[in-house]
Order: structure tokens, then C-alpha cells, then sequence
């Protein structure tokens, strides 16, 4: 008896080092290997935050210089007659859009002849940049102090108010300078912009943006006391610089933040004005989730040292039964007690459980081969071969991990054929079937064995391409343009030719959208903006105004 209990105390003992020892092997491995990776990924969130912020800031502003820029060209200001209808047309324009503080239309001696609620009318801009940039070509100013308007406009919140100066020239119909349509952009904006980056990231505690003016490094917009003052910390020059990363440094108030940065070049025909967005995070906040895995692993390890300690008790008392059984009939025998020696039943029980399991496995290898078999074809569309929907979810539950773990960008290519409903009517759905076999060939010559061509439904169809960082947008053209060409190369169905065209709506992970579906939905928007001007081309996500993409 004493032989059983110390085989199970040392099978216990065995397992609980074993499991304990791994459980310290993998934290080490985290901690030395996992550490950069998870740090990595961390602070391109927050590069990621601060380019998409930097983006919004100058798609604001191009919009409301494009909005100038159109009044500027309708028949009411270019003939300066009537300045009672340029006044109904400005209030019309600051009522639709608040965040125009004041528009008024000028002489082209900067005397104001109309301006918004009446405010200025009569006042000369003569000396003040917006007319004098204006007279010149379309403008937009920099971040600055109200002047004229400080005691003009109302004010509830008591604060100093700051504007935007935008301005156009306005020319008669025979391309004579009239005047100048100025406008003043309230700073206010920015917070909503501000608050629409910040409201998806509450779980992020204590993250701050800032926007830093490229005139003097001054903060134009942060917390309430840095306000006005000049930053001087590296990120703000490598932004300057046109980098979008991120970096771990000291900030003036002596703590160390993780800063990710990026700055604004504006949009379109916009050139921006270089503001340098920075998104800051305390590095033991923001490193945070690294700590609670590692702890985490630990406390899974600690756990399963005892679960396997318990297993490995049971074990022993399992194995050691036999014995247990020749010990009692040992002792009998001393006492002169006449028995037959026990036959090693646990041995045979073991051996007949070896052949057991090894049929077991057997049976389990067949069984598996016919689930394999169905999981292909519950994964695979029936007509292509293809991946339908469900091996789509597959497959990008893995890319993803792939991407993020090699750093990689995803392509998708949502693909929808220019012509296909003509080939059904004319030539019947069997000839289309086939015509989508072929299509289906060529889709798969054109990505590579790691990456997938799914089909969705109908003639629309799904690429999904691993792109090294910063060169997604390129390859998504080179392999749309290798497609497009391919799929209108005519095909051959039934002895007869059958052309098709192709439209393509390309998006790029996590450059448009961190989220994987809202990715897929942004290449969808793309591919119907290619179908609506024009079909057989590609029109990338990049490339759409931003309403598009968000509807």
C-alpha cells in the first residue's frame, strides 16, 4: 500500500512541476517576444487615431472652402446689384452651416456690402487678411484671436473666441476682380470633430488629442490650460516631417505618454494648413492590457498545475491497482491462507483498452475524413468551388490574426460583373452557370495560395490580399486593373463568345476602417460608386467623400 501511494504522490508532483514549468516558459516567452509585438500594435492605434483625426480636421475644411467657393460663383454675388439677396443667400448659408460665425461679401475695396445678421455691413476688411489674401486667390487662414467680431457676436460660454478665415475673390462675367466673399469659421467645430474621433474611444481611459499650429508649435486645441502655449516635444516635429507613427517619450509635465502622431495635408484640391494632430495615452495606462495577459497566463497556469496535480493523482491510483491486488494476496499467503495469485487483470484491461482506443481512432479517422468532406462543402460554393460566406468568415477569422501578428494590411476587392444578366437572357442561365465557372478560374489566377476569391451571391464576388504596410492602396490597383483585364477578355461558352465587363470597389484594413465588416461595407459603396459612373473600372474607398462612405 505504501508502493501506491507514493507512485500517486509522485505522478501528481510530476504533472504539477510540468504544467507550472510550461506555464513560467510561456510567460517568459510573452513577456521577451509578445512584449514589442503588443506594444507595436497599441501605439499604431493611437498613429491610427491621430492620422484619421488629422484626415476629418482637413475633410472639414475642404468642404467649407468648397462651399465659398461654389457661393462665390453664382449670378447674385458676381453682379453686386442687390445687396438685400446676397444678404438672404449668406444667412441662408450660416444658418445651414453654424459653424460659419460670419460671411460677408466685400467691394473690391474690402468695404463689406452685406454680411451675415447685418454685422460689419458698412466696416472696411481693407487692412484685415482675409480681403487682402482674398483679392489674390481662394484663402485659408490660420487658427486666430477675433478682432473685428469679438464684441459683435454673441458669446455664452465667456471664452476667448478664435477663427478660421477663409476667402475667395469674386470676379464679374467678363473676369474683373469685384470683390472678395470672406468668411469667418468658428474654432468651435473642431470639438465636435473632436468629440466624434473621442465618443468610439471611451473604454480609453485618459486619451487626449491634440492639434498643434505648424506657424509656432502652439496648441490650438488640448486640455484648457495648455491651450496657447508652445509644445515641444519630438513627436510634433516628426509629424512636421509628414510621419504617422507613434513613439513613447517625456512630456513637459514629466510624464511619459504614448504619443501617436500624424499630420494634416489636406484633402482634394484643399492643401490644408499642416496642423500636426498628436493622441497621447500614460504609458501605464496604455500598456495596461499587456500586464493583465501576462497575469493572466500566470493565474491559467497556477489553476491548471492543481487540475493537472488532481489528474495525475487519479492516474497513479488507476496504474497502481494491480499491485495493490498482488500486495493483498502476498499478505494472505503469509498467513498461510491458500489463494491463487490474481492475474494481472489491469494488464490485459490495458491492453484490450490499447486495441480499444486504437479501433476508437480508426473509427474517428474515418468519421473525420466524411466531416472534412462536408465541412468542404458547407464551406465551398457549389456551382464555382469557390468559398461561399461561411468560408469567407473562416478565412478572414485567420487573415486577420495573420495580418496583425505580420503587421499586414488586407485588401478587399468586392467584384460585381458588367453585363452578366444580358448572357443569362440571351443565351440561358445554363451558359451563365458556366460562364461563372470560368470567372470563378480566372479569380483564382489572380491571387496567391495564402489569399482567398470567395463568391457572395449572383455575379458578385469578394478578393481578399495580404499588402505589406503602406502599399495596400497600390496593390489593390495593380491586381483590380490584373482582373479587369482578365475578366474582359471574352469567354468561350458553348462554341459561342460571351463578353462580360467587371466593376471593382476596393477598400484597404485597418487604413479605412479598423472594423473588418465595416471595411467589406466601405468596398461594397466603392464597387456601386464604379457601377454608377461608368462600370468596368475600379473606384477605391480613399476616394469617395466621406458621406458616401459612411452611408
Amino acid at each position: 500500500m505504501k508502493l501506491s501511494l507514493n507512485l500517486q504522490a509522485r505522478f501528481a508532483i510530476v504533472f504539477a512541476v510540468l504544467i507550472m514549468t510550461l506555464t513560467i516558459i510561456i510567460s517568459l516567452a510573452i513577456g521577451w517576444q509578445s512584449s514589442d509585438y503588443v506594444k507595436k500594435a497599441i501605439g499604431n492605434a493611437l498613429a491610427a487615431t491621430a492620422y484619421h483625426t488629422a484626415d476629418q480636421l482637413d475633410q472639414y475644411m475642404w468642404a467649407r472652402n468648397s462651399e465659398i467657393t461654389i457661393l462665390s460663383e453664382l449670378e447674385t454675388l458676381r453682379r453686386l446689384d442687390n445687396s438685400k439677396n446676397v444678404a438672404l443667400l449668406l444667412n441662408g448659408l450660416k444658418k445651414s452651416i453654424p459653424a460659419f460665425s460670419w460671411v460677408g461679401l466685400t467691394d473690391k475695396d474690402g468695404l463689406v456690402l452685406a454680411g451675415t445678421d447685418g454685422i460689419l455691413q458698412g466696416a472696411s476688411l481693407g487692412k484685415r487678411p482675409v480681403y487682402l489674401e482674398g483679392r489674390n486667390g481662394p484663402f485659408v487662414g490660420d487658427v486666430h484671436d477675433a478682432v473685428l467680431l469679438a464684441k459683435l457676436l454673441p458669446n455664452p460660454s465667456g471664452e476667448p473666441m478664435k477663427f478660421v478665415d477663409i476667402s475667395t475673390p469674386i470676379m464679374d462675367y467678363n473676369g474683373q476682380f469685384i470683390g472678395v466673399l470672406a468668411a469667418h469659421l468658428s474654432w468651435d467645430w473642431v470639438s465636435e470633430v473632436r468629440a466624434s474621433i473621442m465618443d468610439p474611444l471611451k473604454e480609453r481611459k485618459e486619451l487626449e488629442i491634440f492639434i498643434v499650429s505648424s506657424r509656432d508649435n502652439t496648441i490650438l486645441l488640448g486640455p484648457k490650460e495648455m491651450i496657447g502655449q508652445p509644445l515641444t516635444v519630438s513627436s510634433v516635429n516628426f509629424a512636421k516631417q509628414g510621419n504617422n507613427n507613434w513613439s513613447i517619450e517625456r512630456w513637459p509635465d514629466g510624464k511619459e505618454y504614448l504619443t501617436g502622431y500624424a499630420l494634416g495635408t489636406g484633402h482634394m484640391n484643399y492643401k490644408g494648413l499642416g496642423w500636426s494632430v498628436l493622441v497621447r495615452q500614460p504609458i501605464e495606462i496604455a500598456f495596461a492590457p499587456l500586464r493583465q495577459l501576462q497575469l493572466l497566463i500566470l493565474l491559467i497556469g497556477s489553476i491548471s498545475s492543481l487540475i493537472f496535480a488532481w489528474f495525475g493523482w487519479l492516474m497513479a491510483k488507476s496504474l497502481s491497482s494491480p499491485l495493490r491486488e498482488i500486495t493483498k494476496a502476498a499478505d494472505k499467503l503469509r498467513f498461510g491462507e491458500k489463494i491463487q495469485l490474481p492475474e494481472l487483470k489491469g494488464i490485459q484491461e490495458i491492453e484490450i483498452l490499447t486495441s480499444s482506443f486504437r479501433s476508437l481512432i480508426d473509427s474517428l479517422s474515418e468519421t473525420e475524413g466524411e466531416l472534412g468532406k462536408m465541412a468542404l462543402l458547407a464551406h465551398n460554393d457549389r456551382l464555382t468551388g469557390l468559398a461561399n460566406r461561411i468560408g469567407l468568415d473562416k478565412f478572414l477569422e485567420i487573415s486577420t490574426a495573420t495580418a496583425n501578428r505580420r503587421q499586414l494590411q488586407l485588401v478587399f476587392l468586392y467584384l460585381d460583373l458588367d453585363g452578366f444578366k444580358n448572357v443569362n437572357d440571351t443565351m440561358g442561365h445554363p451558359a451563365g452557370d458556366l460562364l461563372l465557372k470560368e470567372v470563378a478560374i480566372r479569380l483564382k489566377n489572380s491571387v496567391r495560395q495564402d489569399e482567398m476569391a470567395a463568391r457572395l451571391g449572383g455575379d458578385e464576388f469578394l478578393i481578399v490580399l495580404y499588402a505589406e504596410p503602406a502599399e495596400g492602396y497600390e496593390l489593390a490597383q495593380t491586381i483590380a486593373t490584373r482582373i479587369i483585364n482578365s475578366i474582359n477578355v471574352p469567354f468561350l461558352i458553348e462554341g459561342k463568345a460571351a463578353k462580360v465587363g467587371c466593376s471593382i470597389g476596393a477598400a484597404v484594413w485597418p487604413i479605412d476602417s479598423e472594423d473588418i465588416n465595416t471595411t467589406i461595407k466601405l468596398a461594397d459603396t466603392a464597387l456601386y460608386q464604379a457601377k454608377n459612373t461608368g462600370k468596368n473600372k475600379a473606384v477605391f474607398t480613399k476616394d469617395l467623400l466621406i458621406d458616401d462612405a459612411i452611408s
